[in-house]
């Protein structure tokens, strides 16, 4: 059972283009395989990211780009590969296993830089390394003062690394602002040469709000391309790297349909929404998936019981040793886990403005994150105001959120804007119901309980607004203590969806097919 909502693939596929001879399929059906002079030879599929599981990791990004190349290698039998910077992170047992290929210079700028391929094969899917020190050998991925210069050097070391590895993509497949260069750098340099023909580049916006902003003297200093091609890049004054991917990108894609329309909103698009609008008709949605093997409440080993949505008293468990570990009092109230960035885009300025509200219910709060310094110290003085009722954990300790997804009642998520979110699909897999605000993949993938008609997975809000989410925190904790049937029932539609990333493959196996049709024809 799945209710996602999802802008169509076959729905927005051109009518007319290829044919069922050529292609084997229809515009209405959805194929992995192109057919060359008769001979049918799996799509190869190219990730260029700047972190993937399970190699570095600071967001969502990491488990899309360490999942969905995997599901699509397995269950759609495509050539996947992902080519990634080999940071300091990565520890020595992964480097020891890794292949050395060879080593090429990268021009950035009037400067050549080394660059070091490995390649490593974690189940199904091929992953390159590229290795610089100077570039990545430092102590976290994000935030020093050349991030320009380090990501327009992976950029275009992605590109040339291509002719060395035996293997040519029929599609790259771009993700945020740090690849944003890849299709800028195709379009302007590599195209028509004959070991670059006929590649395809699909450009995923997992983030609007982080575009690569800097400074026009990036332009010749760093990239090397023809003055008469800055207008690509030229945006309010500035270079923007994302706009030049939206300029340059044979499609675009975001992490959830209603994000999709959100991003053409200047309420929502960080200014991006005037780039985007001449290309709207292009711009396709398809929702992420989880890891549902690893997010399993049956088998996770850092769970104290395991359940089903057949068996759930492992979850009264569940909930009892996570009480007993935070040292919470158990009222019967509903239990709220938090498990976020601890960052203004998160809501949880809302959470501050209603923290007293909800405590005076009753509810106790189990919270882990980090961020922003005022809120860590927000949560830090609730905990020691409330210590009977309040329990914050400052840091990202996963065995931690496993235990928070099972032990707690409710799931809180009210976020200002959210492109997709996996929290809440791994709440729901777990039993936990969330309330959400509507926005993004939360509107796509929390559909809100209807008393009337017994139907739904969570509870949501429309409006960013403090009193909207403590009215729908009073309004669950009502169905929690009267209606308990009903919640039960809540809780077991929200284990019983499918948030596999076969769905997603499914789309991205269509959107890829349509890029390689609009190639041919």
């Amino acid at each position: 059972m799945s209710f996602r909502n999802t802008i169509g693939i076959t729905d927005a596929l051109p009518q007319g283009t290829g044919s069922q001879n050529d292609w084997g399929i229809s515009c209405g059906s959805l194929h992995l395989c192109r057919l060359e002079k008769g001979q049918v030879s799996p799509m190869k599929i190219l990730f260029a990211s700047s972190e993937a599981l399970p190699f570095a990791a600071s967001g969502g990004l990491a488990d899309v780009v360490g999942s969905l190349p995997a599901a699509l290698s397995q269950k759609k039998g495509m050539d996947c590969r992902v080519v990634l910077p080999l940071y300091r992170s990565i520890t020595p047992e992964v480097r020891n296993r890794m292949t050395f290929l060879k080593d090429i210079n990268v021009e950035v700028g009037w400067r050549k830089q080394y660059c070091g391929i490995y390649t490593i094969a974690v189940g199904s899917v091929t992953y390159y390394l590229l290795d610089n020190p100077y570039y990545f050998m430092r102590d976290g991925m994000y935030g020093f003062y050349d991030d320009c210069e380090r990501f327009i050097f992976f950029s275009r070391a992605v590109l040339e690394i291509l002719p060395e590895l035996g293997w040519k993509p029929d599609i790259i497949h771009c993700n945020d602002w740090q690849t944003a260069m890849i299709p800028v750098f195709y379009r302007v340099l590599y195209q028509y040469h004959q070991e670059y023909e006929n590649i395809r580049i699909l450009y995923t916006i997992h983030n609007i709000q982080y575009q690569g902003v800097y400074g026009k003297e990036v332009i010749t200093e760093l990239m090397g391309i023809p003055t008469y091609h800055t207008n690509l890049l030229e945006f309010d004054g500035m270079v923007n790297l994302m706009k030049g991917a939206i300029e340059t990108a044979d499609r675009i894609t975001t992490v959830s349909p209603t994000y999709a329309k959100e991003i053409l909103d200047p309420w929502y698009s960080y200014g991006m929404d005037r780039a985007l609008v001449r290309r709207q008709d292009g711009i396709v949605g398809i929702l992420n998936g989880i890891d549902v093997v690893s997010y399993n409440p049956e088998t996770d080993p850092n769970i104290p019981k395991h359940y089903s949505a057949a068996k759930i008293q492992g979850k009264k468990d569940c909930r009892k040793a996570l009480l007993e570990e935070c040292h919470l009092t158990d009222t019967n109230a509903p239990v709220i886990g938090i498990v976020t960035r601890f960052v203004a885009h998160k809501g949880i300025q809302l959470v501050q403005q209603t923290f007293h509200e909800m405590l005076q219910m009753g509810c106790r709060f189990v919270i882990l994150g980090s961020g922003e310094r005022l809120y860590e110290d927000f949560f830090r003085e609730m905990q020691a105001e409330y210590p009977e009722q309040v329990h914050v954990t400052v840091g990202f300790v996963p065995a931690m959120a496993r235990r928070i997804y099972a032990g707690a009642d409710i799931f809180l998520m009210p976020s200002q804007n959210e492109p997709c979110g996996l929290a809440q699909m791994v709440a729901m897999r777990y039993g936990t119901i969330p309330v959400v605000r509507e926005t993004g993949g939360l509107k796509d993938t929390v559909v809100p309980y209807n008393e009337y008609e017994k139907t739904g997975t969570g509870f949501t809000f429309a409006h960013y607004n403090a009193d909207d989410l403590l009215y729908t925190i009073n309004y669950a904790k009502k169905i929690y203590f009267d209606h308990r049937e009903d919640w039960n029932d809540i809780v077991k539609r929200g284990m019983q969806q499918d948030f596999s990333w076969g769905s997603s493959a499914l789309q991205y196996q269509g959107m890829y097919d349509w890029i390689m049709r609009g190639m041919q024809n």
